[in-house]
Parts: structure tokens; sequence; C-alpha cells
């Protein structure tokens, strides 16, 4: 109903407008005032003057003509009947009762192409004619009838309209079902061309846009039908089918007139789809490895098939464009002119980022899902775009670097090779010179196998780093293949040192830890002591000088 309420608004603000186009000739107040003019009645045009008479334009004679006829077609005394022609020397007066309706000349005449006299009968028979059309117009029989049209017609529209508004939701439900059914995909053996979902929605907008042009339709009928039952408002159906016609005839003219260059567009487009999709079938089998080009990578496919895509349109948009609509015009060029200056100026930042997305991409840094870092961060790709790359950090904290920044830093990959070789975890501790290098050595890799997700193969190795002043660095370095558990790894890596060491009663008193043995306690845990265990104590011997 709203829907309903809005269309009758519109057409109500066309019918407020006054008709006139930008194309319309100049037409200037003196050559106005002598063309010829429409005598009416009731908005119905009965005849033209063309002449002047006495002082009077024919315009102002047509004028002076319609409002007599307007007395006397509301004045209850005269009739049609009552209009007759009272001759002169050199004129003819058409008169009814007592009222003079207007005054033929000879000039009248010739501009006919009659005689006075075939003029005078002419107009007398337009006269009558017309106030027999008025009176019956107005009349109460005529208004009554008008009326009951006028319900009648509301009715047939409030009908018409809840048998679209009931049926809308049918037709939409019986469509969705055939989905799959009696609707099934556009395939060329076996590759599909367009999906039985696809053709359904294109059904249903199809539908929702007949709906809207049914109602749209009917409400024009409408007013059209109203309009023409009452002689007040009977002049402004002419010009609401004007309004409604002349823009679809317009469009019709303009559609015929460009069809060779829409055909034209048309097979450019339809080349350029058909190329897209031959690219993205191709490639995209290229990216599953079903077809191996040597040198080609398949994380290659995706930006690949982005970047042929692009130029494929590019390319269409390119040899398409002296065939769009007003493309030769100097507001489509400058238009053009402007879009080239802003896109150049405001997207410097943008297209660095693109070119660098690309020679990252084909650079084959990193992947989706590799572990890497970049400066400070360190996390999991998620995204790759010719923009932007996303990282997700161990933390949950998702990271947006741009592709520019990427390509002006280094990036450490340590997903990249932890399949093929292994990625090593190393980690350092320093152990003072009383105990055996060998047993620390023992102990590391024993705490190295106990960690999860520690390869046996290659096996754990370690390298003696520094010898300090008071401890030796020893590196534990272990293989594993699940690069994005590093955070993990390292924690148990570092508690089972710690257990293991103080299993074996070895103290890892460093870095910087002095100790006196004056009865502390050692730092091996309690757990890990012998029975019977007794804090050290000084030990003083006494020689004899």
């Amino acid at each position: 109903m709203r829907f309903v309420i809005v269309i009758v608004a519109l057409l109500a603000g066309l019918l407020a407008t006054p008709l006139c186009s930008a194309d319309m000739p100049v037409v200037s107040e003196n050559s106005l005032a002598q063309a010829p003019a429409a005598v009416t009645l009731g908005g119905k045009p009965l005849f033209y003057v063309r002449h002047r008479a006495l002082s009077l334009m024919p315009r102002e004679r047509a004028a002076l003509i319609s409002e007599r006829l307007v007395r006397l077609a509301r004045s209850p005394l005269v009739s049609p009947a009552d209009v007759h022609a009272v001759e002169a020397e050199t004129v003819t007066d058409i008169i009814a009762g007592d009222t003079l309706i207007l005054t033929v000349t000879d000039d009248d005449a010739r501009a006919e192409g009659k005689t006075r006299h075939e003029l005078v009968q002419s107009y007398s028979d337009v006269i009558r004619k017309a106030l027999e059309d008025y009176h019956n117009d107005y009349s109460v029989h005529s208004l009554i009838k008008g009326a009951g049209l006028t319900i009648a017609v509301t009715i047939l529209l409030a009908l018409l309209l809840l048998i679209i508004k009931r049926s809308y939701p049918v037709v939409r439900n019986t469509i969705e079902s055939w989905s799959g059914t009696r609707i099934r995909d556009l395939k060329i053996q076996s590759f599909e061309i367009v999906s039985a979902g696809r053709i359904t929605q294109v059904i249903l907008s199809a539908v929702r846009w007949i709906r809207i042009l049914a109602v749209f339709l009917l409400v024009c009928v409408y007013l059209l039908s109203v309009l023409s039952f009452f002689p007040w408002t009977r002049r402004f159906a002419p010009l609401l089918l004007h309004y409604l016609t002349n823009p679809l005839a317009i469009t019709v003219k303009a559609v015929a007139d460009y069809l060779p260059n829409l055909f034209f567009i048309a097979v450019i487009v339809v080349i350029a789809y058909f190329i897209s999709r031959l690219l993205k079938v191709v490639i995209g089998e290229i990216g599953k490895g079903t077809i191996t080009i040597p040198g080609f990578f398949p994380e290659w496919a995706e930006p690949t098939y982005k970047i042929c895509r692009f130029l494929v349109i590019a390319f269409a948009v390119t040899v398409a464009f002296p065939y769009l609509p007003g493309s030769e015009s100097p507001a489509f060029k400058g238009i053009s002119i402007f879009l080239g200056v802003l896109f150049s100026l405001g997207s410097t930042s943008a297209v660095a980022n693109v070119v660098a997305g690309i020679i990252i991409t084909y650079m084959r840094a990193y992947r989706i899902g590799d572990r890497i870092k970049v400066g400070e961060t360190v996390g999991d790709v998620v995204e790759k775009n010719l923009l932007i790359t996303r990282l997700r950090t161990i933390k949950n904290v998702d990271v947006t670097i741009p592709n520019s920044l990427l390509l002006s830093s280094h990036v450490v990959n340590y997903s990249s090779s932890a399949q093929e070789y292994g990625l090593i975890l190393n980690t350092s501790v320093t152990i003072g010179y009383d105990t055996p290098w060998r047993q620390v050595h023992e102990l590391l890799i024993s705490a190295a196998r106990r960690t999860e997700h520690v390869l046996e193969l290659p096996e754990p190795f370690i390298l003696q780093t520094a010898l300090n002043d008071f401890y030796v660095t020893y590196e534990l370095n272990a293989y594993t293949d699940k690069p994005n558990r590093m955070a993990n790894l390292y924690s148990q890596l570092h508690q089972n040192i710690q257990d293991a060491f103080n299993e074996a009663g070895v103290e890892i008193m460093s870095p910087h830890y002095s100790q006196l043995r004056d009865g502390n306690t050692v730092t091996v845990p309690e757990q890990f002591r012998p029975a019977g265990y007794v804090p050290p104590s000084f030990r003083v011997s006494k020689t004899d000088d």
C-alpha cells in the first residue's frame, strides 16, 4: 500500500509540473500573439482563430470567445438550439439568445479556405455540439455515473493489488522449490557455467520487478480512468498519458539508435567473460596440481588469475570506451581526466602496496599459514592479498602490515623449511666448571627427547658456545616440524631441562650466581635431594707452624 501511495504522489507531482522541454524553440511574444489560437470549452479545443479582428489578436479573440462559451454553457436559460447566425454585409455574427459568441469575417473564411457561410455553419455546429456535451458532462446523471465508475475501478484496483500481494509469496516459494529440480545447473559436459541457485535468483529478481511494474501500470490505468470520469479532471488524463509515454518513446528511440554500439559492447563483454572463465578453470587446475608447468608453483595460481582477470577487464574497458554513451562529450572527458588525476595523486601508497604484493607473491617469501617474523611481530599468516598481509600472533592479536613495508624489511619464515629439513629450536644454559661437560650433554639431550613434537631424527645436538669466567655456555639444538607451536615447545623444553638437571642433582648456578657453602641449602628442589641430606658447612683445619 505504501508503494501505491508513493506512485500516486509521483504522478501527482508530474501533473503539477508544467509541460516543457529544453529542446523547444524559443518563441517571441509578438509571434506568439499572432499565432493561431484554439477556442476551448471544458478543456476541449473546438476550432482555431487564425486572423485578427479589429484590435484583437487571435489569442485575445480565442480567449474572449472561450469565456463567452463558458458563460453560455453555465447559463440554464440558454440551450444549444438557441445558437444561430445573423448575417450582415461584410460579417456574420453567431449568437445564442442575446449573447454574441463571435463574429466571422471574410478574412477568417479565407484563412480557413472556405466561404463565410460555410465557416459560419461549421462553427455553429461545433458550438452546439460543445454546449450539448458540456451540459451532459456536468449533469447530475453524468456526475453520479462518474462516481459509480470511480468506486467500481477502485474496488477492481484493490482486488487486483490484493491478488498480486497474495500470489507473490506463492510464486516465490514455488520457484525456490524448483531450484535443483526443474531449474538445473547450466553446464557444458562437466563444466558448470551457471548454477541452479544463480538462475533461481535471476528468475526471482525478474518476478519481483514484474510485480513492481504490474502495480505501477495498474495505478497508472486507474488514475487515467478516474481522471476521465469527471469533466473537471478530464483534461489532465492526456497530460498524464503524455508524461508516461513520452519518456518511454524517447528511451526506445535512444536505445534503437544506440543498438549498433550496444551490440559491439555486448560482444566485448561476452568475450571478456568467457576469457575470464577459461583463465579461472586453467589456472585453478594449475593451483590444484592437475596441470603442471615447470617453474610455476601452485601458490602462484590465485594471484596470477587476479592479475590476468584485471588485465582482461582493463583491455575490455579500453576497447569499449569509445562506444559508451556520451564518451565523446566534453563532460565525460572532463570526468575521466579528473578521476585519472585523483587516482594518480591519491593512490600512490596503494599502488606501491599492490606492486609490492605482486613482487612478494612471486618471491614466495611466505604462504598462508606460515609462521613468520616481521620486525618485532611474530605470527601466522592468515590473509595475504595485493595490498596487505595480516598476521595473527600467539596472543590472537591480528596485525595488518602493508606489503610495501614487508618489501622494504626482512621477513623471517619459520615454516618454509620445517617440513623438509626441520626447524631448529635452540636454547642456552650455563653450568659451572665443576660439572663434567659430557654429563651436561646427556642431560640436555634427554630433556629434548622428552619434549613433545621434537624429532628423533635428525637427533638433537649440543654446542658449547662460550667458556666464561665462572661457567660454560651450552646451547641445545633440537629439530621440530611444528613451527606454529614454537612458544609451547620452548616452554616444555625449558621445563624438561629443569627436571633433567634436578633429577641428576646438577645445580644450574648461573648466570652470575655466586655461592658460599656456609650451611646454605643447595638450589636443587627438595624432592630431588638424597635421603638424609645435610647442608654443607665450613671446614676449618689447623696446622702447626
